[in-house]
């Protein structure tokens, strides 16, 4: 007997447990029934509940066979620009277009996005991007299906222009910069240097650094004098 009988079964037991409730009149004799209308109601109730798992198991199970259809690889052949209103990824995909449009499913959040294309060519793809550089409108953020290609539609919440994709790509370009400009001017890096070593000399140190420093303004002093 499934799941179903018996609760059909159990329910025919409650209308006579509540049609024997009407008809009693003694006391002892309706809370007897009524415990027992209890101890149904709560074996129909457990019934119930391990019918819906059993079904959510089922269309999960279900869901889970129609994805693992295939393998999953990661998309890596895109690019991408931007208008004052849209960031664009063009992803590349041989015969996107001529697939089922469900297959192809795109998420947003207000930092990222993920598109999963289902079963083309035997293979699912998958592409992940989080820590976009700026935060983007969901409700406004969209994908279209183009030949050959899936193009997603990241909405900005301000007109402002990209330096790049994520916010990673931009640290990355800044730890690339030299950490001095190239027309900078010598001397600072040499007052840097100098400010360094007497932070962490001994005072015999310091005292050398200062005792050059006066001569050097005293040599610089002669000079100016002698111009006049």
């Amino acid at each position: 007997m499934d799941l179903s009988e018996q609760i059909s079964q159990l329910e025919s037991d409650l209308q006579e447990i509540n049609f024997l409730l009407e008809k009693s009149d003694r006391k002892r004799v309706q809370d007897v029934l009524t415990q027992e209308k209890k101890k149904v109601e709560r074996e129909i109730a457990l019934k119930q509940q391990q019918k819906d798992q059993l079904a959510n198991k089922e269309a999960g199970d279900c869901v889970q066979s129609s994805v693992s259809k295939g393998y999953t690889v990661k998309i890596s052949n895109y690019g991408w620009d931007q208008s004052d209103k849209f960031v664009k990824i063009y992803i590349t995909l041989k015969g996107v277009h001529k697939i089922a449009a469900e297959n192809v499913q795109t998420s947003f959040t207000e930092r990222s996005f993920s598109v999963f294309v289902k079963d083309l060519d035997g293979k699912n793809h998958q592409m992940v991007v989080k820590n976009l550089l700026c935060p983007i409108d969901v409700q406004e953020s969209c994908q279209k299906i183009k030949t050959d290609m899936v193009l997603v539609m990241c909405k900005k919440k301000t007109q402002k222009k990209w330096e790049c994709l994520t916010q990673v790509e931009k640290l990355t370009k800044e730890k690339e910069k030299p950490s001095h400009e190239e027309n900078a001017d010598p001397s600072d890096g040499l007052m840097t240097m100098l400010k360094k070593i007497y932070s962490e000399g001994d005072d015999e140190m310091k005292r050398t650094i200062n005792k050059a420093w006066s001569e050097s303004q005293e040599k610089k002093s002669k000079g100016l004098d002698m111009e006049f």
